[in-house]
């Protein structure tokens, strides 16, 4: 969004309601959902899905999240460049969640964001082979990219075309093979720990209760 415009002048809204945040449980699991590596990343929807993604117990699913992870951050990098927009700390001057990413983060454009994508993506995918969990699934999809939020490393806008882009490399996806057998084989996995009792290891009730708080004008 242009400065002075409608859309920017909520961006600016939103990120002072997230700033707020600063110092409580939600800023802290926004810093724990800045981590994308893996294996640690493999498990951001673990609550959601009410499974722990392992690459020895459950390798389709890690593989396929791995994957789609670096497909999503892909369809991310040609806008980020074109438009090599500043992040909010850049403009506020008030500190991020991940303080030593900070220069790196000044070299790379704050619109769409990335994680963004990665997440809806990941949100879009486990809903199709954990159908059971759609709805949780979903809302993880939503605050994961909110955390970007409290973190002061993107705008609400960045976040909205995060989710777009996300749906966008899934459904390219879709005409892949390998992605294709992957799917089927993660579906099966998932569904081989429900008959067998499995569910997330996580304090899954404490993350939720957490997840509720959010920025009250964000979309």
């Amino acid at each position: 969004p242009a400065a002075g415009s409608a859309g920017f002048a909520l961006d600016e809204q939103v990120s002072r309601e997230a700033r707020a945040l600063r110092g409580t449980p939600r800023f802290s699991q926004a810093t724990s959902d800045a981590e994308l590596g893996f294996p640690a990343g493999a498990n951001q929807f673990s609550c959601a899905a009410d499974i722990d993604v392992d690459a020895v117990k459950t390798p389709a699913l890690y593989r396929l999240l791995e994957r789609s992870r670096i497909d999503a951050s892909a369809a991310t990098k040609a806008a980020k460049n074109q438009y090599q927009r500043p992040r909010p700390f850049m403009v506020n001057g008030e500190p991020t969640c991940t303080p030593d990413d900070e220069a790196g983060l000044r070299k790379n454009g704050s619109y769409p964001s990335g994680h963004t994508s990665i997440g809806w993506a990941w949100a879009l995918i486990l809903s199709e082979i954990a159908p059971d969990r759609a709805d949780a699934i979903q809302a993880r999809g939503r605050n994961y990219g909110e955390s970007r939020l409290v973190c002061n490393v993107h705008w609400q806008s960045d976040i909205l075309e995060g989710r777009f882009m996300g749906a966008a490399a899934v459904a390219r996806l879709h005409d892949n093979a390998a992605f294709n057998k992957d799917l089927l084989t993660a579906r099966k996995e998932i569904a081989d720990a429900r008959k067998a009792g499995l569910h997330s290891s996580r304090d899954c009730a404490a993350e939720e209760a957490v997840l509720k708080v959010r920025p009250e004008s964000a979309l």
